[in-house]
């Protein structure tokens, strides 16, 4: 890839919905008011916030939150209009692109494997998982860097659907994204300058702060805005690569 890096969050984002842990719980008719609340007041920390979700998920009506009843909760999710596009441009004009995000990695995931690499699929670090990869993209790797938070699958013997543990999948925390652009900037070899992040509330500033190009899109309150170079009320990434191709010199689409 090239000399370009575009960060993008998740929930809001890429996803048109409040968030994709909100998406599972309203499948599930449950709410997580008490631990938000918690967690709002400064009584628990994010790592124990995602036990207590997952926790509740596991006791939701009905039983049988396996891995395989959770992929298929989140069959349906509702996406931000231009997102296949924004992505796309940017891959097809050698732009390295990642998933930055506090939601769950199955949806990442997904869209991770709607742009295959060609290359056949192999553990890295910001790579996805090998069941997406067979299930999804034939085999093959993704061509974006993902790192998201979620569940992990508890392991069994293959006789019974494989579980949810209790401790969870924390790879990002939510004023640690900054860190992971870093990373993605050393491992890469691109520059601040030529950093392009899309966020949408204060869990984004991170980004913001490690960007050239920081774009606050379909703000969650006021309080991002002052810690961005762009703000972006309408729903629709297609503007947002517009920006981005401006500010990197690219050919708009």
């Amino acid at each position: 890839m090239g000399s370009h890096l575009v960060c993008l969050d998740m929930d809001r984002v890429l996803v048109d919905h409040l968030s994709t842990w909100q998406y599972v719980y309203d499948q599930l008719g449950i709410n997580n008011d008490e631990s938000f609340a918690l967690y709002n007041q400064g009584l628990l920390d994010e790592w124990d916030w995602i036990k207590l979700d997952l926790a509740l998920i596991k006791s939701a009506p009905g039983g049988n939150i396996t891995d395989e009843r959770l992929r298929g909760l989140m069959a349906g999710m509702p996406m931000m209009k231009g997102w296949r596009t924004l992505i796309q441009h940017l891959l097809d004009h050698q732009v390295n692109v990642a998933i930055v995000s506090g939601g769950l990695q199955k949806t990442a995931r997904d869209i991770a494997a709607a742009f295959p690499s060609g290359e056949p699929w192999r553990r890295r670090w910001g790579g996805i998982d090998q069941h997406t990869a067979r299930e999804q993209s034939k085999g093959f790797d993704s061509q974006l860097h993902v790192f998201t938070n979620g569940w992990l699958m508890e392991t069994n013997d293959g006789a019974s659907p494989a579980g949810i543990g209790d401790f969870g999948r924390y790879q990002v925390q939510m004023n640690g994204k900054g860190a992971i652009v870093k990373m993605l900037q050393r491992r890469l070899g691109v520059s601040k300058d030529a950093t392009a992040s899309v966020g949408d509330s204060m869990g984004d500033v991170g980004m913001f702060g490690e960007s050239g190009c920081a774009i606050l899109f379909n703000p969650w309150d006021d309080r991002p805005r002052q810690y961005a170079h762009h703000v972006i009320e309408e729903k629709d990434l297609l503007i947002v690569l517009n920006l981005i191709c401006e500010q990197f010199g690219l050919p708009k689409p």
